[in-house]
């Protein structure tokens, strides 16, 4: 992993807070339907504005990327027993030319159904516990695929250097803390 490019990041906003626009480390944003829809609205105008990304999430994404005019969606498929029907329907909903992730489960199998559907990255969920299965699922993934691999560090603490993913998930909390601590280092 040394020798690995620097992971890109997407911020998840759980809370109305626009100053992670102004991040330039920051390209890239996911909002989900539990975020107050006026401010959802407003933070996805004001971050396509400054050049930036912004992908939904959660239960309705292919229709809140739609309704918002988005530029992708995240699908959670790790419940599903119909990946790639899942997935053919977001893409309708959403439209054909979004950016489209796809979160899966830790399994190998699963990882492969969903890199079927050729979305444009495979997202896998990332605990402390658990983390060095993730790791290795991840390198294997990373190894055998082209399409791009996502971890979504889903407690705080997650060491996601030491995953081969090319991009990592943070929530906001979780962004501004690492973001204190890389400054109180410095």
């Amino acid at each position: 992993a040394a020798n690995r490019i620097m992971q890109k990041f997407i911020v998840e906003i759980t809370e109305e807070n626009e100053a992670l626009i102004q991040d330039p480390a920051l390209e890239c944003y996911l909002i989900t339907s539990s975020l107050d829809r006026g401010f959802a609205a407003g933070f996805a105008r004001r971050a396509a504005a400054a050049g930036k990304l912004v992908l939904a999430g959660g239960g309705d994404a292919p229709a809140l990327c739609r309704d918002l005019g988005l530029d992708g969606f995240v699908l959670d498929v790790s419940a599903s027993e119909k990946i790639k029907a899942d997935f053919d329907r977001a893409v309708k909903t959403a439209g054909k030319d979004k950016v489209s992730g796809l979160i899966v489960r830790g399994r190998r199998h699963e990882a492969m159904l969903a890199g079927e559907c050729e979305p444009d990255f495979i997202i896998f969920q990332a605990w402390r516990d658990g983390l060095e299965k993730i790791r290795e699922l991840v390198q294997w993934y990373s190894e055998l695929f082209l399409i791009q691999s996502a971890v979504f560090c889903r407690e705080e603490g997650v060491d996601f250097r030491s995953i081969a993913a090319d991009i990592v998930i943070l929530n906001d909390r979780f962004y501004k803390i690492l973001v204190a601590k890389k400054q109180s280092l410095d």
